[in-house]
């Protein structure tokens, strides 16, 4: 799938990666951080723009949830082309994948990306505020400064450990959830809307 860039073109995803447990909670005083970052993989058939319609067998699982995070849109040289949001999708359900979550984050539809790419030098992620609404209802509401492993630190531990390409996608973790709405998953109705400083707003719908 292709994102458009601000300023012009677009960029195909690649490859897929997600850092869970990477946001230290404000309310918490327990600021221990993971002795290395916990990455994950997602599949691209997930992948989903902008707008869309997301459907899911309900057999398999009703426990799902959306996360807002930002994303980095990995350049040739290995650092950042540039940012995105990512709506990390999740089944809760354990017995999907015990603890692996491959299945569980990898279902059509289960990684909106956009609405567009912001350019590296354009944007400073260090402390961006970020969170997604669930029917006009905050349930998260969180800046990147609370990330336990920065950007940097994130892309220097994959890069020593798998090949990096241009277009490989990153989502770097995400916000504690908040609210009246932080337990409840989706439902058919529910309107996804993930929001961050100096990108803009992903929306996703829930079939």
């Amino acid at each position: 799938m292709e994102i458009p860039v601000r300023g012009g073109g677009t960029t195909e995803i690649g490859a897929i990666y997600t850092i869970g447990l990477n946001y230290r909670d404000p309310s918490s005083l327990d600021d221990a951080r993971p002795e290395r970052p916990l990455v994950y993989g997602k599949a691209t058939s997930s992948l989903a723009a902008d707008g869309s319609v997301l459907r899911w067998d309900r057999t398999l699982t009703a426990n799902v949830d959306g996360e807002c995070e930002l994303g980095v849109v990995v350049g040739g040289d290995g650092g950042p082309l540039g940012w995105t949001i990512v709506n990390d999708v999740t089944s809760r359900d354990p017995w999907l994948d015990g603890d692996q979550w491959l299945l569980g984050k990898s279902m059509p539809g289960f990684c909106p990306v956009g609405p567009l790419i912001v350019p590296a030098d354009e944007l400073d992620p260090a402390d961006l505020r970020l969170g997604m609404r669930l029917n006009g209802i905050d349930v998260q509401d969180g800046r990147t400064s609370q990330m336990r492993f920065p950007v940097g630190e994130i892309l220097d531990y994959l890069g020593r450990h798998v090949r990096l390409e241009e277009g490989d996608l990153i989502a770097t973790g995400t916000p504690v959830r908040i609210g009246p709405l932080a337990d409840r998953h989706l439902e058919p109705g529910d309107v996804m809307t993930c929001w961050m400083d100096g990108i803009g707003e992903l929306t996703t719908s829930v079939a």
